[in-house]
């Protein structure tokens, strides 16, 4: 019995020595198969995350050809009653940053408020930083979306700051930009769709146009700008008149009532003084 537990255990042991080789052989692939996919996932969802956040606009200059056809176009447009096509590019529809800029609320001097989070900062840059960072898949990034290339044609650099208009005029430059602001004059407003089109076509060249030469005249912006107002301002503008109102209204009645309580007194005092005791 000794002898034969002992040569089972050593045919035992001569199986496991002759299958070892094999088994960590056919390990080592799996591992390196794994370490490889780790790698692999690891990296390229980073690479992902960094490429998708690499946007080619300006926020600050698409901000700023907003303000501009917000306060030097978009009034006139509405005063005729005209409807930009969303192939204008200057349709609020191909900014990339519309809706974010609208879901942004400047409560206070120091104090702005996301409207997706509600989260609150001190300046404007850093709840830029929180979209740019939080809410990059509400960027509408299609083809054609960035108004800051328009900045040339739409004389941004008056909005953003006065010292660049101090810089020398480059000819090229100018006919480059005046180039593109005819061609969104051209796509924005179609002289073929009838007279309305034409009169705001012609209105854009003398707005933005004529202005891109080296001659110095005539200015960016001649037909002045108007600030649509909101309803905001309205209700608030209403509500101080009627205060006001109510303020007077309450002044003029105190005071009447002081100048009656005298008389009323004194009558009063007098009656009690004809009044002799039984």
């Amino acid at each position: 019995m000794g002898r034969r537990s002992i040569r089972v255990a050593l045919l035992v042991f001569s199986l496991l020595l002759s299958l070892r080789p094999h088994t960590v052989s056919s390990t080592l692939p799996l591992q390196s198969l794994n370490q490889g996919s780790n790698s692999a996932s690891g990296s390229t969802p980073k690479q992902d995350w960094n490429n998708a956040h690499e946007v080619h606009c300006s926020r600050e200059r698409s901000r700023a050809a907003w303000k501009v056809i917000e306060e030097y176009l978009m009034p006139f447009v509405e005063k005729k009653k005209y409807e930009i096509s969303t192939k204008c590019r200057l349709h609020p529809d191909n900014d990339m940053f519309r809706d974010q800029e609208q879901h942004k609320s400047h409560l206070d001097f120091n104090d702005w408020k996301c409207g997706y989070c509600r989260k609150r900062f001190y300046e404007e840059k850093y709840i830029d930083q929180h979209f740019d960072n939080r809410h990059y898949n509400l960027l509408n990034v299609s083809r054609n979306r960035c108004l800051a290339d328009l900045c040339g044609a739409l004389h941004c650099d008056h909005v953003i700051d006065a010292v660049s208009q101090k810089s020398k005029c480059n000819p090229a430059a100018a006919a480059r930009n005046k180039h593109m602001c005819e061609g969104l004059a051209d796509s924005c407003f179609p002289v073929d769709e009838g007279a309305l089109a034409s009169h705001l076509h012609e209105f854009f060249l003398r707005q933005f146009c004529d202005a891109h030469t080296c001659s110095g005249k005539p200015k960016p912006f001649s037909r002045g700008r108007q600030v649509r107002t909101s309803v905001f301002y309205i209700v608030i503008s209403v509500l101080t008149i009627l205060f006001v109102m109510f303020f007077y209204v309450f002044f003029y009645l105190y005071n009447r009532g002081m100048r009656t309580r005298p008389q009323v007194l004194k009558r009063l005092s007098q009656s009690g003084r004809k009044k002799k005791p039984s």
